[in-house]
């Protein structure tokens, strides 16, 4: 019996679609909301209007319904009274532990309950979503009791809800719950003689969604969905640093409309301003982790001036896209590299996606947009990763 069956009673659900693309997020229409679990999850149960149940490879069930419209199922009128329900109808012993998600209620329940018989462990997060009516959504991620290796994609799979389209570029509600941002500090950004707003804990947190992220990557090395695992690990990221970073990103382009000014005149062209970013993060200290996920996170690379290929390429798209620039990156397991990628005029090295031919960007190399080494040419042996 799956869990969806024991809980809910009556759902307003709308505009699901019951199997999930891979490579893709699974996106509501109706309520707003999206979710990007980790690659595989396949429709296993559910009605296909009122709830939804998904199973993972590893063993990892999902699922997922909202309370809301002309009817509140089972009286879940807020949060508090969802997560005490699920308390009591699971006999759950698990904590529940509230907080707000931007502006949002929100709870996160640590599950550790019996099910046909089984022990099974896990987290359901409880939050408030868009509109007047303010619907709530039920998700919980959860599998047999002793798998560790399970609860990164647990965690995961929670953490990539967005209750609105404003959170697609903000952290997680798990993340932002167990890494609270702190307080703005100001830090000079390396080899610009500026300095930018950064919350205290903001690197921190961006590393712990790294790590965690690696964890779940690393189930995905020996699948046939390597590739759309991979993809969704560098958006993850995307997602988690991008409002970190807008500071960052601000004083950056500044300092380059400055520099500008003093020698051709007060406008930046997007080719010329893409040509400092990319020479920014080329003059970045080569960097490495080889005792984690070998990814350096984005804000101890944009305040630290450190990072390896994917970390320079990630920021440099990341900078790019705050000063309306449309920007990607492309890796490469062959080459173990990756390049950024930009919708720009000029001439050099292009790469095709997603209908667009964009310009190469190599961020290690001290070379020009455009250039990229003859040893890394062969375009079969990329993959290219949209954000927006």
């Amino acid at each position: 019996m799956k869990l969806a069956k024991v809980l809910f009673l009556v759902f307003i659900v709308q505009a699901l679609t019951p199997v999930l693309i891979r490579g893709e997020p699974l996106v509501s229409p109706t309520w707003g909301f999206r979710i990007d679990p980790p690659e595989g999850y396949a429709y296993v149960d559910g009605d296909g209007m009122s709830r939804f149940s998904f199973q993972s490879p590893q063993g990892a069930s999902l699922d997922l319904a909202v309370y809301g419209g002309s009817v509140q199922a089972g009286n879940h009128n807020s949060v508090r009274v969802m997560a005490e329900d699920i308390q009591k109808r699971l006999n759950n012993r698990g904590t529940v532990n509230y907080f707000n998600y931007h502006n949002k209620e929100a709870a996160l329940v640590s599950l550790d309950f019996g099910l046909g018989g089984a022990a099974r462990e896990g987290w359901a997060l409880c939050i408030e979503l868009g509109g007047e009516t303010r619907p709530l959504l039920l998700a919980l991620a959860y599998g047999p009791k002793g798998q560790e290796k399970l609860k990164p994609l647990h965690l995961s799979a929670l953490d990539s809800i967005c209750p609105t389209e404003k959170e697609r570029r903000n952290p997680g509600p798990v993340t932002e719950f167990n890494y609270p941002r702190g307080e703005l500090i100001r830090k000079p950004l390396p080899n610009l003689g500026v300095e930018a707003l950064v919350y205290e804990h903001d690197a921190e947190a961006a590393q712990a969604l790294v790590d965690r992220e690696f964890e779940v990557l690393k189930h995905y090395l020996d699948s046939s969905l390597w590739k759309e695992a991979w993809i969704r690990f560098y958006r993850a990221i995307y997602r988690d640093s991008y409002d970190r970073l807008a500071d960052a990103a601000f004083m950056a382009e500044r300092a380059w409309y400055k520099q500008a000014a003093e020698n051709t005149g007060p406008s930046l062209a997007a080719p010329d301003l893409a040509g400092r970013a990319v020479r920014w993060v080329q003059s970045f200290a080569y960097e490495r982790n080889f005792l984690g996920s070998d990814f350096i996170n984005l804000v101890s690379a944009a305040f630290e001036g450190r990072g390896d290929c994917d970390s320079r390429a990630l920021l440099w798209a990341i900078v790019l896209e705050q000063a309306n620039i449309p920007a990607a990156i492309m890796v490469s397991r062959e080459y173990r590299h990756a390049m950024g990628l930009a919708d720009l005029a000029g001439t050099g090295g292009r790469f095709e996606l997603g209908g667009k031919k964009w310009l190469v960007a190599e961020t290690t190399a001290p070379v020009s947009l455009g250039l990229i080494a003859e040893s890394f040419s062969v375009t079969d042996n990329w993959l290219g990763i949209l954000f927006e």
